[in-house]
């Protein structure tokens, strides 16, 4: 009985052992492959919303003025607000990136990426959004989108990375996270109200495209001063 519970735990190591080359094989070939997207910004949002909704449109719209202004998109490479953002940004002559994740319910990687990267591990994933982008820009979605906005507002607000535009997109869909942001969470004292700060509220394309471009000429005004 010993010899055999000794087997089963020298398995279980050796499974566990592999699936850290797994890990690390996702972070190399994702370091290598979008070191040459940058700078990019990462578009979240609805894998349901509808091609030809006023939210599709939007998304489209800035993706393509992203890349006309020298920005690369990325996104999580499905259909719905990932869909419209990399068809603007390939339709520009962008670098239209798809992080796709290996899911059971996964939909079919959308037709508008030309740099295709596919991961098993979620971490691994977000590593990716947050390391090669500029900014963070999130529309009208439901959990995944909730888990990636919160992620990254954590780590800008614990300095893990460095500061970057966190932009929400339409206005009426977010009113109701931001007032329950500011009472209870902010009156009950659990955040302050400088985190509130990191997130703006915009939107039309142009101010969102506008607003960024003004905080990459901030950062690249104090790296020559």
């Amino acid at each position: 009985m010993a010899r055999e519970k000794d087997y089963v735990i020298d398995y279980m190591t050796l499974r566990e052992s592999w699936r850290l080359f797994r890990i690390i094989s996702e972070f190399v070939e994702g370091f290598e492959a979008l070191v040459e997207v940058e700078p990019a910004v990462s578009i979240f949002g609805s894998a349901r919303v509808a091609e030809g909704s006023p939210i599709y449109r939007k998304a489209y719209q800035l993706a393509k003025a992203l890349v006309k202004n020298g920005y690369n998109v990325i996104t999580g490479g499905g259909p719905g607000v990932m869909e419209a953002a990399n068809k603007g940004a390939l339709e520009a002559g962008g670098k239209s990136v798809g992080l796709n994740i290996d899911l059971p319910t996964e939909e079919p990687p959308n037709p508008y990426v030309n740099v295709k990267l596919s991961f098993r591990y979620f971490f691994v994933r977000k590593v990716m959004f947050s390391k090669h982008s500029v900014a963070h820009v999130i529309f009208p979605g439901g959990f995944g989108t909730l888990d990636e906005l919160f992620e990254v507002l954590t780590l800008v607000q614990t300095k893990k990375v460095r500061p970057f535009p966190i932009v929400l997109v339409e206005r009426e869909y977010w009113e109701g996270l931001l007032r329950w942001l500011e009472d209870p969470v902010l009156s009950w004292g659990h955040v302050s109200p400088s985190d509130l700060k990191l997130l703006k509220v915009l939107d039309e394309p142009e101010e969102v495209v506008e607003y960024i471009r003004a905080h990459t000429r901030r950062r690249r005004a104090l790296r020559g001063a």
